[in-house]
Parts: structure tokens; C-alpha cells; sequence
């Protein structure tokens, strides 16, 4: 099937928004607690609300769009997105908001799989790795535009209006994408595929019942109801587990829990993002709140770390070629040593100065891991793990950033003597992240005559993110 001129352009808008929502969220954090005058734990789940709901449907929505169809789910799913921007945007209380967010993760979990199953069902094997390419590039120019783009309006207070404008950012791209879908193939739906709503609905309440009181409970004093929570959590997510042999069309292949290279791929890339989106949070706030920066000086501060993303993200191809997983523990490594270089650093002017360099070269480290790690996981997964890992890892990347950013949130608001010790804790809790991901990258391998994959299909029609 050929490619129209607006395919690409469309869906790729699309993912543009999705992050660009979780990076301008993170630079307007303090202007939102101040602004309607929020606990810190209720400003982490409006950060992390999002990225919970975007990850908990990603892999049902994929079905979702097996089922009906990818361009319906396009549709829907943007039009969910665009209605939770614009009542974040008027939300009066910080519950509304993070209702909000919800729904606005909801939306983007419903785009994120039809974008990557569009693009796989929409171009030509020979023009595929292009495509992917952009869908990368995109995802790279988001994380860099969002924080400068935020700054940029929460520094002009438009029409005093404060953080609002902010949730509004993405609305007329999502608008734009909405016009465009006319221009998306029609794909027609498998009218025999079942959906797994039980193990939908299971994977929903477990991680909701983990995130809440995490992100809560601390400003609550530990209440009965953060621990039942976490019983919730861990009786729901065990009984997805142990049931996955015994439920016709599970959402993930039962494979995955006896395959060692698809546990160990996905408990990676879930640690790793317990330390990323959590450590670009941290700073933004630690900046804002506690060092007196605005809004658009905390994101210039960062610029050099999104910057060198986009530079080690395009190096990665290369050096996975040569050296394989080793890129992947000394990436983890750099960030590690980053994170404990910035803790003493951060406290005075000339040292902020001297950290520019510093988070350079943790961005290029950052961009080269996460454009490297789906690669070097699939390639090591065969059989019919292979599928659902596909459409896992993504989900283990999501979740791990929710979770990162609730238990950074701990870290920095633990008891401290002064707000750079608080800094100091909370970048020990980054090193602690990044240290235990190059742990866990050692136990990769490469397979002897294993060729780099540079796109996925899946029984559930995903690609490689």
C-alpha cells in the first residue's frame, strides 16, 4: 500500500502532542501546585496520572485496533485526548485536574498503538525504517520542545491566565490531526478477535492501586488506605500473572513469564524509566521551587540534556552494531555518574554554570539507551514471547515512569536539613535507578547470528517503539 502525503504527517502529530503533554506538564508543576493550591503529592499524580492511564491501555488498545479498526481508534482516541486537554485547562481544583490527566492518558494510550500499526499496515518494507526513523526523530523533538515551549508561555502569562494555557498547547495540533485522519487507510477490524477486559480491567486496578497511595500517602502520614491499597496492588497484578495460562486471548502470551529474555527486557526497560521521566521532574522543580528560577530559565537550564538526546539518539544505530549491549550498561552508568555529579552542583550559581556540560553528556546517554534498548531486547526474544513483548515494552516504559516520578517525589520530600540536601537525597534515589538498570543490562547477550531488529510485527499489529 502506498503512503499519502498525509499519513505520516498526521500520525506523527499525533505522537508529537502525547509527549510533548508529559514534558510541558513537568516545567508548569510548581506554577500548578501554587496556582490552586496543591499537596506535592497531588501535583505527582497529575504528572503521573497521565503517564498510568496512557500505559495501562496501550496493550488493549492495540487489540482495541485489531478489532475495529486503527483509524476508528485514531479518532476516538484523539478526541478523548483533546476533551481532557481542555478540561485540564479549566479544571478549578487540583482533583479536576488530575481527573483530567487521566483522561488525557486514556486518549493517548488509544493513538499510541494505531500510530505504530498505521505506519507498519501504511508504507512499504522498503521506506518502513524511514518512517520509524521520523516516528523516533519526532519523539526526540517533543522532549526537547515541550520544556522551552512551556517556559516560553508560563513566562508570558498569557491573558494572566497563569499554567492554564499550558494544557492548552496541544490542542491544536491534536485538532489537526483529528482533520487529517480522513487521509489514514481504512483498515478492517478482525470481527473474531476477543479482548481481554479481564486482564485489562486487573492490570488497570493493580497499578492505579500502586501509584495512589505512593504518590499520596507520605503527605497523608501513611493512612489504612495506602496500605490496603498496596494489597490491592499486589493481590490484582498477582492474579493477572497467575492467570495468564488460563484466559483465552490474554492480553500479554504466557510465553513472556517462562521466556528469561523477555522478563529481563522488560524488568529493564521498567527500571530504567523509573528514573526517567522522574529525573527531568525533579530538576524542574528543584530549579522553580527552591533555587527561584522561572519557568523558561529551568528549561534552558535542562536544553542541553534534550539537546545531546537527539545526538545520542541518532549515534545509537552505530554503536549497538559494535559493541551491543555494552551500550546499554555504560549508558546507565553515564546517568548514574550525572546524577551524583549535579547533586553538589546544583546549589550554587557557578555551579549550575559548570552542570551544563554535565547534563549533556547524560542527554547523549539517555538518547543513545533509549534508542538502543527495544532494539537489543526483541532481538534476543524468539518464539512466541516475541509478539507480546512487542507491545510489553512500551507498557513497562510508561509504568515506570509513572511510578519513578511518585517515588522521586518521596525522595526530594523526605525529611531534609535544607533544600539542597533534599536534591542530594533525591538524586541518590536516580543513582540508585540508573545503577541497578547497567545491573541489569549485563545479563544481556547477544545471540550469535542475531540480526539487529529494526522493526516488530505482533499478533496485536504493533511495532517497535
Amino acid at each position: 500500500m502506498s503512503v499519502g502525503r498525509l499519513v505520516l504527517p498526521v500520525v506523527l502529530s499525533a505522537t508529537f502532542v502525547q509527549l510533548l503533554n508529559v514534558t510541558v506538564a513537568q516545567v508548569a508543576a510548581p506554577a500548578i501546585q501554587a496556582g490552586l493550591g496543591a499537596g506535592p503529592g497531588a501535583v505527582q499524580l497529575v504528572l503521573a496520572g497521565y503517564t498510568l492511564t496512557y500505559a495501562c491501555l496501550l496493550i488493549p488498545a492495540a487489540r482495541l485496533g485489531d478489532r475495529y479498526g486503527y483509524r476508528r481508534l485514531f479518532v476516538a482516541g484523539t478526541v478523548v485526548f483533546t476533551g481532557g486537554s481542555v478540561a485540564g485547562a479549566c479544571a478549578p481544583d487540583a482533583a479536576s485536574l488530575i481527573a483530567a490527566r487521566l483522561v488525557q492518558g486514556a486518549g493517548s494510550g488509544l493513538v499510541a498503538p494505531q500510530v505504530l500499526s498505521i505506519i507498519q499496515a501504511a508504507t512499504p518494507a522498503t521506506r518502513r525504517p524511514r518512517a520509524l526513523g521520523l516516528y523516533g526523530a519526532t519523539m526526540a523533538v517533543a522532549s526537547l520542545a515541550g520544556p522551552l515551549i512551556g517556559g516560553l508561555v508560563l513566562s508570558a502569562d498569557l491573558f494572566g491566565l497563569g499554567w492554564r494555557p499550558v494544557m492548552l498547547l496541544t490542542v491544536p495540533v491534536a485538532l489537526a490531526s483529528l482533520a487529517g485522519a480522513t487521509a489514514l487507510p481504512r483498515t478492517r477490524g478482525a470481527a473474531g478477535l476477543r479482548v481481554d477486559r479481564l486482564g485489562a480491567l486487573l492490570v488497570t486496578v493493580g497499578a492505579g492501586a500502586l501509584v495512589l497511595p505512593l504518590a499520596l500517602g507520605r503527605e497523608a502520614g501513611w493512612p489504612w488506605w495506602t496500605w490496603a491499597g498496596f494489597a490491592v496492588a499486589v493481590a490484582a497484578l498477582g492474579h493477572f500473572v497467575r492467570s495468564l495460562p488460563h484466559r483465552p486471548d490474554p492480553l500479554i502470551h504466557p510465553a513472556v513469564l517462562s521466556d528469561r529474555s523477555a522478563r529481563r527486557g522488560t524488568l529493564l526497560v521498567f527500571v530504567f524509566n523509573t528514573g526517567v521521566p522522574s529525573f527531568t521532574y525533579l530538576l524542574f522543580l528543584h530549579l522553580q521551587s527552591a533555587v527561584g528560577y522561572s519557568a523558561l530559565a529551568a528549561a534552558l537550564t535542562s536544553a542541553p540534556f534534550a539537546a545531546s538526546a537527539v545526538v545520542g539518539s541518532r549515534a545509537a544505530p552505530a554503536l549497538t552494531r559494535r559493541h551491543g549491549p555494552t551500550v546499554l550498561t555504560v549508558a546507565s552508568l553515564v546517568l548514574a555518574g550525572m546524577c551524583l555529579a549535579l547533586a553538589p552542583l546544583i546549589g550554587s550559581a557557578a555551579g549550575r554554570q559548570a552542570a551544563l556540560p554535565v547534563l549533556a553528556i547524560g542527554g547523549a546517554a539517555f538518547g543513545a539507551f533509549t534508542a538502543s534498548v527495544f532494539t537489543l531486547v526483541l532481538a534476543e526474544v524468539h518464539g512466541p514471547a516475541a509478539g507480546s513483548v512487542s507491545g510489553l515494552l512500551p507498557t513497562a516504559q510508561q509504568l515506570g515512569g509513572s511510578i519513578g516520578v511518585t517515588a522521586a517525589g518521596l525522595a526530594y520530600y523526605a525529611p531534609a536539613a535544607d533544600a539542597d540536601t533534599a536534591f542530594r537525597h533525591a538524586m541518590l534515589y536516580q543513582v540508585a535507578a540508573f545503577t541497578i538498570t547497567a545491573l541489569i543490562s549485563l545479563r544481556l547477550r547477544d545471540r550469535p547470528g542475531t540480526e539487529p531488529v529494526h522493526g516488530h510485527s505482533s499478533h496485536n499489529g504493533r511495532a517497535r517503539m
